[in-house]
């Protein structure tokens, strides 16, 4: 391995770090772009519209404000697309996934426990 691939390799762990931390940080958090208050896309802002529906708190991580976390969430759940919904440390899904589960409920379910 040259030296160039070693450096990006230890960013990479490094940024994966990082956002394993602020995931276990939290019990329910959304990797959007945007804020809760003023999403960046329409996808985002349903997943906002869907959490706060459920009456819980969450916590947000703005991937537009940072590259390497907009890169590395991708990368660390395997899942191509934002938004991304944490629960308890655990990957739910995109906005599809939670919008699916909050009309079955079971999104709820999963918030309750």
């Amino acid at each position: 391995m040259d030296k160039r691939n070693q450096v990006e390799g230890k960013v990479m762990s490094d940024i994966q770090n990082r956002i394993k931390q602020t995931i276990e940080s939290s019990d329910v958090i959304l990797f959007m772009k945007g804020t809760p208050d003023f999403p960046q896309c329409g996808f985002s802002g349903r997943a906002v519209q869907i959490l706060k529906a459920c009456g819980t708190e969450f916590s947000s991580v703005d991937v537009l404000a940072d590259d390497d976390i907009r890169q590395g969430i991708k990368q660390y759940s395997s899942w191509p697309t934002i938004p991304q919904l944490y629960i308890k440390g655990e990957f739910v899904g995109g906005s599809d996934i939670i919008l699916e589960m909050y009309e079955k409920g079971e999104l709820q379910q999963k918030l309750s426990t």
